[in-house]
This record gives structure tokens, C-alpha cells and sequence, in this order.
């Protein structure tokens, strides 16, 4: 049952969506001997456990390593552990709801929507120079630079110390995928060792000078007793910028080669371009950049007959849950009009991704400046994979315009 679910396969990684249909046809959790977790493929149980208080993206806050039954990570990926660690993403209370607080702020509607002018020109100027060169690689040239340029602006970051952002990001991304290698592990340490002391420089610059950004407001807000320590500030500006970009990258490349292979949707959504948040929302469960999510189990559950004991790990499968026939009629379809559409591919529960509202913003600038600059926009050739799994995305998406 489990050779078909084989995540370093190459032809797994482009269409893993098989897969998943048997594993949910086969039951609703499945021991995977190569990483040590359950897999769970069902929308429902997805959904639920995403909830659910028995586990966490952590056990530090309640266990030692030895108590949970875990092996501590090794002394050499003391780096990367120490910024993941003291991250949004992988803390739990007391700590996560305090951090969380401080920095919703900077992602309230309000905030969100005074960003708009400036996403929608920075779209808008990307777009534009695609247009003009008659195309080029969506991925380089709009994708990534967008999503990447506005949480830079946000930190606070010069737009001169810009360019190592996304190479120091992939690097540390590459510990999240399943069973990764030391030379992967190697490649983040180093990234975070350089990420982190650019961002202690930063912060001490703006102790001195404070701007209108989100490292001054944490400054200022630590000042006034909310308790950040400056390590939790680097590790919640680098979750920033790899949560605040990796996802809206993929699913901007994701997105638009899902819509070249099904010409008349796309054909529908550029004579219907008010329809795009609906077909955004379409676009992201129908091939989600984030294909499994991890959560470690605090006490013991059951699924389907199955108990799950504390100290086991599971692998949410949102992938399989944006997919399940149970949830959505007619799933393997794309329907870019469908108004039932309870994805995973934000999350859900207190770790729900908080810059929702501004990756929406990010994807309806680029997209309508695409659908309105570009209309004959086309592929000039099918896109290669990312090797990687767990954030899927393409190696480029090269279009003529």
C-alpha cells in the first residue's frame, strides 16, 4: 500500500495525487516506516487534528527530549535549531500566544489593506517589465521578487541587503523536508548563522534609528514590557520571510501552470477577472504548495480505530485532504467557480497562517496584472519539479508573452 506514497520519487513529486487517493481508500492512518510517522490523508481528520490541543508543533514546553522518547538534534545543527526553535511556527504556549500577539499587528485588514498600493504597483512594475522583454521565467521574474520585496519593505530591510534573503530561505526550508541530508542540514546551519547575525545588526541599528517597520515595533514593544528577547525577534523576522514568501511563490508558479493546462478555465477566468479571489481559492486546493504538515502527538489519540500514542509523530497530509472526494464534489477537478471550499492550505487552529490576508493580497495583484497585461500569455515548455516534497514547487515557469 505504502510504495505508491514514495516522496524523493521524482514522479511522485509531480503528481502525488494517485497516491493519496489510496491511501485515503486503504483507511485514515498509515504507519510510514522511512520517516517514523502516521500519515493521515483524510480531509476530516486533517482538519480536526490541525485543532486539536493533544498535539503540537513542539513537546519542549511539557517534555524533555529523553521524556518524549527523542534523540536531542545533534550539537552542529545548534543554529538552525536555536532559530526554529524560538520561531512562531514551532512554539506552543505560553510563548507562541505572546509572540503571536505582538506580531498580528503588523497583519491586521487594516494594515493589510494599506499595503495594497504598494503590492499592486510592485506587481504592476514586474508585470510590466515581463511584458516588455516578451516574456521570461514567471518564477524569476514576477513570482519571487514580489512576495519577497514586500516583507523585506515590512522588516524593514534596505533594499541593498536584499539579495542573499531568498538564498539564506531555501537553504533553512530545506530542513523541513522529510529525512533531510547532512549536506542539507550543513547548507541551513550556515544560513541561519549568516541570516541571524545580518538581523542582530538590524536590530541594533533600528534601537538607535527606529523606523516605521516591524523590527522598530517589536523594539518598542519589548521596551514596553511585552517581553520579546532578541532572539525571538530574529527567529520571528526569518519565519516571516520564509512563511511570507516560499508559499506565495509556489503557488503563483503552481497556479498559473495548473491554468495553462486547463485552457478553458483560464480562458473563463480572463473574460470573467472579478472571479479571481474565487479561482485563488480554487488554485490553491487543487495543488497546494504545502503538502504535509507536522505535528507531534502531546497525549495519546485514536484515529479510526487506531491509537496513536504520545511520543509519535503525524504527518497531515493537506495535499490529500484538498483532494477528498468525503469533502469535495468532485475533487480531481478544477473548477475555479467553486463556492464550497474549506481548504487546509492556510492551516487551521492556533498555528493558522497568519499572513493569510496579505498572501491573497500578493496573489490577486500578480495574477490580475498577468490576466490584464498578458492575455495571450502561454507555456513555452513543461516545467521541471523541485526536488523536494514537502514545500512542492517548480524549478521555473518560462512563458511567452
Amino acid at each position: 500500500m505504502h510504495v505508491s506514497f514514495d516522496p524523493w520519487s521524482p514522479a511522485f513529486v509531480a503528481d502525488p495525487y494517485p497516491a493519496y487517493a489510496a491511501l485515503r481508500a486503504a483507511g485514515r492512518a498509515h504507519w510510514f516506516e522511512p520517516t517514523g510517522q502516521w500519515l493521515i490523508p483524510h480531509h476530516s481528520d486533517v482538519s480536526a487534528l490541525l485543532r486539536d490541543r493533544r498535539l503540537g508543533r513542539t513537546y519542549l514546553h511539557r517534555f524533555t527530549h529523553e521524556e518524549f522518547g527523542r534523540t536531542p538534534p545533534p550539537a552542529a545543527h545548534e543554529p538552525f535549531t536555536t532559530l526554529n526553535g524560538q520561531g512562531l511556527l514551532d512554539l506552543e504556549a505560553p510563548d507562541h500566544p505572546r509572540i503571536r500577539r505582538l506580531v498580528s499587528k503588523a497583519f491586521t485588514p487594516r494594515t493589510v489593506e494599506n499595503l495594497a498600493p504598494t503590492v499592486r504597483r510592485l506587481a504592476a512594475g514586474l508585470v510590466d517589465a515581463l511584458v516588455a522583454q516578451g516574456g521570461g521565467d514567471l518564477l524569476a521574474e514576477v513570482a519571487e521578487p514580489l512576495p519577497v520585496a514586500v516583507i523585506a519593505e515590512m522588516l524593514g530591510v534596505p533594499e541593498e541587503d536584499r539579495a542573499p534573503l531568498r538564498p539564506w530561505s531555501a537553504a533553512i526550508c530545506g530542513m523541513f523536508e522529510l529525512n533531510p541530508s547532512e549536506e542539507t542540514a550543513k547548507a541551513a546551519v550556515r544560513a541561519s548563522e549568516e541570516f541571524s547575525a545580518y538581523l542582530r545588526g538590524l536590530i541594533a541599528e533600528r534601537r538607535k534609528a527606529p523606523g516605521d517597520d516591524l523590527i522598530s515595533a517589536l523594539i518598542a514593544a519589548h521596551d514596553e514590557g511585552e517581553r520579546l528577547t532578541e532572539q525571538e525577534m530574529v527567529s520571528t523576522c526569518v519565519l516571516l520571510l520564509n512563511a511570507g514568501h516560499e508559499a506565495t511563490v509556489n503557488t503563483t508558479v503552481n497556479g498559473w501552470r495548473t491554468l495553462f493546462h486547463h485552457p478553458e478555465q483560464l480562458a473563463a477566468l480572463r473574460a470573467a477577472p472579478a472571479s479571481l479571489p474565487t479561482a485563488l481559492e480554487e488554485l490553491l486546493r487543487y495543488d497546494t504548495p504545502l503538502q504535509l504538515f507536522e505535528r507531534w502527538v502531546l497525549d495519546d489519540i485514536e484515529i479510526g480505530g487506531q491509537v496513536i500514542g504520545r511520543g509519535a509523530e503525524v504527518a497531515l497530509l493537506f495535499g490529500s485532504a484538498n483532494r477528498d472526494p468525503e469533502r469535495f464534489t468532485d475533487p480531481d477537478t478544477l473548477d475555479l467557480t467553486r463556492a464550497d471550499n474549506p481548504h487546509v492550505s492556510f492551516g487551521a487552529g492556533i498555528h493558522y497562517c497568519l499572513g493569510a490576508p496579505l498572501a491573497r493580497l500578493e496573489l490577486a495583484a500578480s495574477f490580475g496584472e498577468l490576466l490584464r497585461k498578458a492575455p495571450a500569455m502561454r507555456l513555452v515548455a513543461e516545467p521541471e519539479w523541485q526536488p523536494g516534497y514537502v514545500i512542492r514547487g517548480l524549478k521555473e515557469l518560462v512563458v511567452e508573452v
